[in-house]
């Protein structure tokens, strides 16, 4: 609490009222309504939203929630977006995260000569610093899939559905948002949190039917379309042949989604589209129809596709996954294709 003191003249300097945001106060004030706390406890609750067009959401100890406005006007409004990142807040401050953080780094730091810092520099305890930067990375990632999960929770009860939070992580995903893989990180990569939250997205989705057994009308309306894009894989099938297989799993489709191999000539990295995905890639661009139908459907894109499209320099680098309006599902990244 006095690292919120000591913050929030900062912060408040930083960000504004949310009543601009009206789908957000609302979402935050049913979510914050649903809570059965402790007696004697009491948190300041507000939402903020910090105007610097980023994609984050933080929160302090005191029961202030931070949006930055980028992702603010990606969830738009989007009820259940707007619940998928508040949820997930409101958990960490509830659970006391930044007091668990706090107390688990000073016990690192007694654990012998440490400091806790970047492992990449040298020093004289560079084996301990790096041990302890990988344990507390360890620790915190777990925080983050706790927090989801009693996130999940919420939102059911709230009457939001679960599905919600995958597709936002889908989102941001899809918009080059993309969590470190390295053990020093401090937030969980995409495809970890999928696999970490398979059963509490199962357990959150029975409450939410139980309590809401018609989903259209909920507070957050019908779940999203989700898909779930494995990484894929590349086949060899002759001396200058390759075969791309995708494995996917949708939910909650009505009709087909398109899937879009993509390449750029002339940089590594692709411009991932802000709102709606561009049909002006020509050559640089496959696309398939799938209905997404089975539990796990592979979608295939032949040496014979990839031959007809591909020009000197081209990189095939990216999986896109839209529904019917061109927007962004999912994103999944290609392993290289061997020459």
């Amino acid at each position: 609490m006095e690292t919120a003191a000591r913050l929030k003249p900062q912060m408040m300097a930083a960000s504004s009222a949310s009543e601009k945001y009206v789908t957000g106060s609302l979402v935050f004030t049913r979510l914050v309504q649903q809570l059965h706390l402790p007696p004697g406890t009491k948190f300041a609750w507000q939402l903020r939203i910090i105007t610097n067009d980023q994609l984050s959401a933080f929160s302090s100890p005191d029961g202030a929630v931070y949006v930055e406005s980028g992702l603010a006007n990606l969830a738009g409004p989007s009820a259940g977006l707007w619940a998928a990142i508040l949820s997930h807040e409101i958990a960490h401050i509830v659970r006391r995260d930044w007091a668990r953080r706090y107390l688990y780094q000073k016990e690192l730091e007694r654990g012998g000569d440490i400091v806790l810092g970047d492992p990449g520099m040298p020093s004289a305890t560079w084996s301990d610093s790096e041990k302890a930067s990988s344990d507390l990375g360890r620790f915190c990632r777990q925080m983050e899939v706790d927090a989801d999960r009693e996130g999940l929770m919420l939102m059911a009860k709230a009457g939001y559905h679960p599905d919600f939070v995958p597709a936002l992580h889908h989102l941001l995903h899809a918009r080059g948002v993309d969590a470190s893989r390295s053990m020093y990180a401090m937030h969980p990569c995409w495809e970890q949190r999928d696999r970490e939250l398979t059963r509490a997205y199962t357990e959150a989705s029975i409450d939410f039917e139980r309590r809401w057994p018609e989903w259209f009308a909920s507070p957050g309306g019908n779940p999203p379309v989700v898909v779930f894009a494995d990484e894929p894989t590349v086949k060899k099938t002759s001396a200058n042949g390759w075969q791309i297989q995708i494995p996917m799993r949708c939910q909650n489709l009505a009709g087909a989604v398109e899937v879009v191999l993509r390449a750029d000539p002339r940089r590594e990295e692709i411009r991932v589209p802000k709102q709606r995905f561009e049909e002006t890639a020509g050559d640089n661009e496959i696309r398939q129809l799938t209905g997404c139908t089975s539990p796990k459907t592979t979608v295939v894109f032949s040496a014979a596709d990839l031959q007809t499209r591909e020009k000197p320099g081209t990189r095939w680098t990216d999986v896109y996954v839209l529904d019917s309006w061109g927007a962004v599902l999912a994103r999944a990244d290609l392993p290289k294709l061997p020459r």
